[in-house]
């Protein structure tokens, strides 16, 4: 049987995860099916879960029963989060063995509402690794200034980490730099480094969305048809060029001398994984995130539309053909019409945070909402 795209995918270097989970992924034997097609792993967050709890039956019996045992919200989507990621863990099992711990992980964010307190996000980390107890399961952890001694703590204590929100190079380099120091704790303990796991998560999409927001209105605002074109012809830029010097700082930090000797002890690099990569604009291909982002080592995480898409008419091709100069002369054009990409990085930052704690405050209020309703039915 000829490979799939999602195979030849693997073959040339990059995994492909799904950003996605759900009771019914997990039961129906889709997340088997698209495991045998050549899926690597899987992704989650706050949002996923809302839109998994609230728009199916499917955690229904499961609430009431908690609900009934006297559970709270925050206790009802604790055990259910951990169930899913627990069955989705055991699915990727085998070929987490097989690829030797490379891929077969499944991520699960800590609390967001923690996201500013660095002990408690450190004491929260180390419990939802525990309760989860599978060597595949990575906890997320936002690439803040409060969230690298996190990072670095839990790496420490041999917690396998998944760095999320990561929009600018400055942030990639902090994340980058707090893998290394926790790994260096960590074999200093004597610890197995065959058992961390940890990815760098670069959000993408969002960066053009804004950038092309800001274009737009430039645009809107001159007369000057030379100018026009110039900013027209900069849209959907922003991403790829910022991604490629990310992934180039990436493959310096990972041929230093500094992880070349804890390559030695066995250590595995902490690979980049692009996120945000379903694509938002129409007048861009639904494939746009994926195709542009073809690099070797690396991962891409993408909805469950995006990955069949790609099994469809995906193109398997390395993307990054161009130097780091085209990168850097992108985002300087940029500049020169008033938009800073670093400036942009930061606002998408704290927006990021600001968004995944108002979605599992949503969700603990949708939680809430259903075991009330499911306990009122029983009574009548």
């Amino acid at each position: 049987m000829p490979a799939t795209k999602l195979q030849q995918l693997t073959q040339l270097g990059q995994s492909l995860w799904m950003d996605y989970i759900s009771r019914s992924l997990l039961t129906s034997g889709r997340l088997k099916e698209l495991i045998d097609l050549g899926l690597r792993g899987m992704t989650s967050n706050p949002t996923i879960f809302n839109q998994a709890v609230t728009l199916s039956s499917d955690y229904d019996a499961h609430i009431l029963s908690l609900r009934e045992c006297g559970k709270t919200a925050f206790e009802i989507y604790d055990d259910l989060t951990i169930k899913d990621i627990q069955d989705a863990a055991d699915q990727f099992r085998n070929l987490y063995e097989e690829s030797g711990h490379l891929d077969g992980y499944v991520s699960l964010e800590i609390n967001p509402k923690l996201a500013m307190n660095t002990p408690a996000s450190i004491k929260e980390g180390g419990r939802l690794f525990k309760k989860v107890n599978r060597p595949n399961v990575m906890i997320k952890v936002p690439s803040t200034e409060a969230g690298f001694p996190v990072i670095e703590e839990l790496l420490a204590q041999g917690v396998c980490v998944n760095v999320t929100l990561i929009f600018s190079l400055e942030q990639y380099m902090k994340s980058a730099r707090a893998f290394l120091l926790g790994l260096k704790r960590f074999l200093k303990r004597g610890g197995d480094p065959r058992t961390i796991g940890s990815v760098a998560s670069v959000f993408v999409s969002r960066i053009d969305t804004a950038v092309d927001q800001k274009l737009e209105e430039k645009i809107a605002d001159t007369s000057d048809t030379q100018i026009k074109n110039k900013l027209a012809l900069l849209k959907g830029k922003a991403e790829v060029a910022n991604a490629w010097l990310i992934f180039e700082k990436f493959q310096s930090i990972f041929k230093s001398q500094e992880f070349e000797a804890l390559a030695k002890q066995g250590s595995s690099v902490q690979r980049v994984l692009w996120g945000s990569t379903g694509t938002k604009n129409p007048e861009y291909s639904d494939l746009k995130y994926v195709t542009e982002l073809i690099c070797r080592p690396s991962v891409n995480t993408v909805p469950e539309k995006t990955l069949r898409a790609f099994l469809d008419h995906g193109v398997v091709q390395e993307a990054f053909a161009w130097d780091a100069q085209e990168a850097q002369r992108i985002l300087q054009d940029l500049k020169a019409h008033g938009i800073d990409i670093n400036e942009v990085c930061r606002k998408l930052l704290k927006e990021g945070v600001e968004a995944f704690e108002k979605s599992f405050d949503e969700l603990l209020q949708s939680i809430e909402q259903k075991a009330q309703r499911l306990s009122t039915y029983l009574v009548r």
